[in-house]
């Protein structure tokens, strides 16, 4: 049993007063039902509500009275797992623990998959000795015995050991009717071969597919259990490995940040840890670093990119005495921050405690086949029992007794409901990857089928994230391609990124640029120089008031343009030469091409979209109008996001999310089903269920599709598989079923499920 952490811990509140909250790490969980009989566990203690997330393997415990944190984990050890409290969100600082925490996941990820690699290798040639007789050589048998016996033991030892701690705790799971079902086909094997006639020299093992009754003394059923323990293995693998990302949303979340920070202190820079960093202490930011922590800026000014937090697409001018956040990017100029919030308490920080609050909360879908085995792996076993108990009361003798008790467990052992949901996943997930889809888990896909409502973030999502040119309108006499021309030469000139999208903008369009003259940046408005003779200004129209009095009235056209973008929340950019107002260029973030087809798409689909940004109402309404959204919720914050998913909720929607910014990730993780897009960050990413690799939004409805398509295979599936075995279990009972004919049936059910779970291969995108 592994070490647990000290039994003290930082908590919400004091422990033995009302109200105190701890959130616990829990180790051992194979199946749903643990988290379940965890928390029924829990919640008998006298002032304990707990809520216990297989999905990422916590729990929640609030807790009163003169209980300790001590005291939960001791419940939680009682009941047969591991408890540990977790730290608080935070950066994370130099031997945390979190690097161990990582290296023992990869540790247990290796140990499943040694044990996979070794019952697959053995198993292999066990079953096809026993499926093909003609390749029986004499004593075949020992040699099946002798690649069985590791399988059984070393391989299948974490069934084992999951079905003893059940036992202990009178419960039974899937692991219980694995451990059973095997233990029982290699200990009669051993039986046969020792004390029965299947250890003698030229021995066959021959299919007879008549049902018949049997002593059940000259078989043998090693290939029954190696090859249920080679598959089963095979699920947990993958299972295990999509888990092991339980906690990356966060450790994406704290990983944003800047790493190092250059502080000034005695009138020196110093390069040190930003873990190192304090309140009060005065740090310099260079243009394109990251800002370290939540603070003012007391000298310099710059335009700061807060896409990644706020999805506000147009960078923020500050200046001394604004306010910046941590983990936004200095587009500009030079910067010097003192700092007023550092770690838990940054914004950021927050945020990634606002998003494992949304993961804890959602809750998790218990895979069909543990829901199941609740009932079926207690009235299989009891069945067993039973017919063993009255073969021998009948006088048929303890062999034939014992041969039909084996057959009832071998036909109820779970090969085919093992494969029912990881190969359906893989190759669900397969085709999904070719399309740039990635599914997460079995667990996300149940939603999939109720989602009625599709939040959708607009930055980087409907619309492309970036910056771009859009339109240009020109005074009486001025041809377009002269004023992207001069304006276009000198924005090349700036790192400002609306400055970017003119500069690129005009290179598309016009070819080539001429290198400026005298270039001088105006912080706040804009920039000045000399192109081709001229003398040329770029900018706000505060720039041509500062600069050039007489052009401070633009011509009632450009006037015009300038206000009707302004009105559909675009940048109106003046462009100015030789001392009169030319041109007007509109700069916005533009929709992706694909965006109105793929609302279509999702209407079609029964789904009502509904557009949620950080920017301003005149945008958002503009973008939903091109795109044909109707309802539009603009200018929130991040915590905005994640209440506006949790009102449509209370609402009784089903709410899907589509997001790409960290600004998203919280609300990705609350909502019922979280889409995120590829081309975003890492935090959102690793929050949402479903992953959009080609970052277009019509992978969203494919994706939907493409979920509810293999949610309903693994439906059929498990159907089908439960099927065999109900089917079966009866004849088997009734001693007319050798396990030598049941094995075959489970093996006949492996490959429909298998075949089934192909069928996902023909899924096409739009269709």
């Amino acid at each position: 049993m592994a070490t647990t952490a000290p039994r003290t811990a930082t908590t919400t509140t004091t422990a033995g007063t009302a109200g105190a909250e701890v959130e616990l790490t829990i180790g051992g969980m194979t199946c749903a039902s643990c988290a379940a009989r965890i928390e029924k566990k829990l919640n008998r203690v006298e002032g304990v509500t707990a809520v216990v997330n297989y999905a990422t393997e916590k729990a929640r415990v609030s807790y009163g009275g003169e209980l300790t944190v001590g005291d939960l984990i001791a419940t939680v050890e009682a009941t047969g797992y591991t408890a540990a409290p977790v730290r608080p969100s935070g950066p994370p600082a130099a031997g945390d623990g979190e690097a161990a925490e990582g290296a023992e996941e990869t540790g247990e990820l290796r140990s499943i998959r040694q044990r996979l690699v070794t019952a697959v290798a053995l198993a292999v040639p066990v079953v096809v000795l026993a499926m093909v007789p003609a390749w029986q050589f004499t004593y075949w048998q020992w040699l099946s015995l002798t690649l069985t016996a590791p399988v059984v033991t070393y391989a299948a030892w974490p069934f084992h050991r999951a079905a003893w701690t059940n036992a202990r705790h009178g419960a039974a799971t899937m692991d219980t009717l694995v451990s059973i079902g095997t233990s029982a086909a290699f200990l009669w094997s051993l039986w046969a071969l020792f004390l029965g006639s299947a250890g003698m020299p030229g021995m066959t093992h021959g299919f007879d597919l008549t049902v018949s009754r049997s002593d059940g003394a000259g078989n043998i059923y090693l290939e029954a259990a190696a090859g249920v323990t080679a598959f089963i293995l095979a699920g947990r693998y993958f299972e295990a490995r999509s888990k092991r990302k339980a906690g990356a949303a966060l450790r994406a979340l704290l990983e944003l940040g800047a790493k190092e920070v250059t502080v000034l202190r005695g009138g020196r820079e110093a390069l040190i840890p930003v873990a190192e960093l304090m309140t009060g202490d005065r740090f310099l930011v260079r243009p394109g670093e990251k800002i370290a922590t939540d603070g003012r800026v007391v000298e310099g000014g710059s335009a700061v990119d807060a896409s990644m937090l706020t999805g506000e697409s147009v960078p923020v001018e500050v200046g001394a005495g604004d306010a910046v956040t941590g983990g936004t990017l200095n587009a500009g100029g030079r910067l010097v921050v003192e700092a007023t919030r550092v770690g838990a308490d940054t914004q950021l920080a927050r945020m990634a405690r606002m998003v494992e609050e949304a993961q804890h909360g959602k809750a998790a879908a218990q895979r069909l086949a543990d829901r199941v085995s609740a009932v079926f792996v207690p009235v299989v076993i009891a069945l067993a029992l039973g017919t063993l108990v009255f073969w021998l009361a009948s006088g048929a003798g303890a062999a034939a007794a014992f041969t039909a008790a084996v057959a009832v467990l071998i036909i109820a052992c779970p090969c085919a409901l093992g494969l029912a949901t990881p190969t359906a996943l893989m190759v669900g997930t397969g085709r999904g990857a070719q399309l740039g889809i990635l599914i997460k888990g079995p667990e996300v896909l149940e939603t999939t089928r109720a989602v009625d409502t599709v939040v959708l973030d607009k930055t980087g999502t409907v619309t492309t994230g970036r910056m771009t040119l859009l339109r240009t309108h020109t005074a009486e006499g001025v041809s377009e391609t002269e004023a992207l021309r001069l304006a276009g030469a000198l924005e090349h000139a700036s790192e400002h990124p609306v400055a970017r999208a003119v500069a690129a903008g005009a290179a598309a369009r016009v070819g080539g640029l001429p290198v400026p003259e005298g270039f001088v940046n105006v912080p706040g408005l804009g920039v000045r120089g000399v192109v081709d003779g001229h003398t040329v200004l770029v900018g706000r129209e505060g720039l041509l008031r500062a600069e050039e009095p007489g052009a401070a009235v633009l011509p009632a056209e450009l006037a015009r343009a300038r206000s009707a973008a302004e009105a559909a929340g675009r940048t109106a950019v003046v462009v100015a030469w030789d001392g009169a107002a030319r041109a007007v260029l509109e700069v916005a973030d533009a929709v992706k091409d694909t965006s109105p087809e793929a609302i279509r798409r999702l209407r079609a689909l029964g789904l009502t979209p509904i557009l949620l940004t950080g920017d301003n109402r005149a945008v958002a309404e503009a973008v939903a109008a091109e795109v044909g959204i109707d309802e539009v919720i603009a200018e929130v914050m991040p915590q905005d996001k994640v209440d506006v998913v949790k009102r449509l909720q209370a609402e009784g929607r089903s709410v899907a999310m589509v997001g790409d910014g960290v600004n998203d990730a919280a609300a990705l993780a609350q909502a019922d089903l979280g889409l995120a897009m590829g081309t975003g960050t890492d935090a959102a990413i690793e929050a949402g269920d479903l992953t959009l690799v080609r970052g277009d939004l019509r992978a969203a409805a494919d994706a939907i599709r493409l979920a509810r398509r293999t949610l309903g295979t693994i439906r059929t599936n498990l159907f089908w598989a439960f099927a065999y075995n109900v089917a079966a279990l009866p004849l088997a009972a009734t001693g007319l079923l050798n396990p030598m004919i049941a094995g075959a049936a489970m093996a006949f059910s492996s490959v429909f499920v298998v075949g089934n779970s192909l069928r996902l291969r023909r899924f096409r995108a739009g269709v």
